[in-house]
């Protein structure tokens, strides 16, 4: 690991002014040479400690936004909106009782990320801007698309854990779990540039598939700082909830996951649903056969088990990652009777 200065920000506007630049950007610096950037720690910073150590990432300052309180509460807004500090950890998300209470999915999808010792220490903004986990990408011996590169190793290699839908040009899959819930809740990232200016876009736009950015996972730009994830306010009748699947009861990404969210009128009629899978794609990615096939239906195993059908109709799996179809079917279904269940 190269040397590099460490600089802990009191307030915004002093990590604004530290003039960072974003992970993708600065990965961009040939290995081995030392940055000239400074680029942002979130906290624990595992991701990005991962990436200086295999020698992908190599900034000249790691700018701390650990001090900066206003960037670690949870807070509800008037009308029931909540908004979520990039700086809030996993383990303080799925503890939180408003979380708990209205939006189940997210509650559950933090509960269930990484290990115990890591989720006290992760924060929901590095969680969502972490980058890839495949091991090309990671290696500092295959120069892929993603870096540069000429060519996605994944489609002839080793892809069992790759995507099986959108991989147009890359076959990453999105490294946040948090971010299937949080897609499937309409959840909104705001974000503070260098001059203090603010925008929000919807989280499911921020994200980018390869076919719009083949160097980025998202539409952070450089001197840009993820200040709070923003919940609308839950409508009356919805329940949601979120299932994974790993090869490990124990620490491990998943092979799948996936987030549910259905309205339902006084009748038990969904008026509404949103079905997101993770592990399935570059980005979070929207099941619409599924939401589809329970919009106006009254929830139940046969309604649950065609709208599992169709959330994997159009899937397009790698050599080695076919299992992954009956694995979602089966995990479509049971998120959305568990969300339809819920009282």
């Amino acid at each position: 690991m190269n040397r590099f200065e460490w600089t802990s920000a009191g307030d915004l506007a002093a990590a604004l002014r530290a003039g960072s630049v974003t992970v993708a950007n600065a990965m961009r610096t040939p290995s081995g040479q030392p940055g000239t950037n400074a680029v942002i720690l979130k906290a624990g910073g595992v991701d990005l400690l991962d990436l200086m150590k295999e020698g992908l990432l190599t900034p000249r300052r790691v700018v701390n936004l650990r001090g900066i309180a206003e960037l670690g509460r949870i807070v509800e807004e008037p009308g029931g909106a909540l908004r979520i500090g990039a700086m809030v950890t996993l383990a303080q998300l799925a503890e939180h009782p408003l979380v708990r209470a209205r939006f189940t999915a997210l509650a559950q999808a933090a509960g269930q990320s990484a290990s115990p010792q890591i989720r006290h220490v992760a924060t929901i903004g590095g969680n969502l801007l972490q980058r890839p986990r495949c091991w090309y990408f990671r290696s500092l011996h295959h120069h892929c698309l993603r870096k540069g590169g000429g060519t996605c190793f994944a489609f002839a290699g080793e892809n069992q854990y790759h995507a099986i839908f959108s991989h147009q040009g890359c076959a990453i899959v999105h490294p946040s779990t948090a971010a299937t819930a949080l897609v499937a809740l309409d959840a909104k990232a705001e974000l503070v540039n260098a001059r203090g200016a603010t925008r929000v876009v919807a989280l499911e736009a921020f994200f980018l598939t390869p076919d719009k950015d083949i160097a980025r996972e998202n539409d952070l730009k450089p001197g840009e700082i993820l200040t709070n994830v923003i919940l609308p306010s839950s409508k009356p009748g919805m329940r949601s909830a979120h299932l994974r699947q790993g090869e490990l009861d124990s620490f491990d990404w998943p092979i799948a996951d996936v987030a549910a969210v259905v309205e339902m009128d006084k009748d038990g009629i969904c008026r509404k649903a949103s079905v997101v899978i993770g592990a399935a794609a570059p980005v979070p990615y929207r099941a619409r056969g599924a939401e589809s096939a329970l919009t106006g239906k009254r929830i139940s195993e046969d309604t649950a088990r065609s709208a599992a059908t169709a959330a994997v109709a159009g899937a397009a799996p790698l050599s080695k990652n076919a299992y992954k179809l009956p694995v979602f079917e089966a995990l479509v279904r049971r998120t959305i009777l568990s969300a339809a269940s819920q009282a």
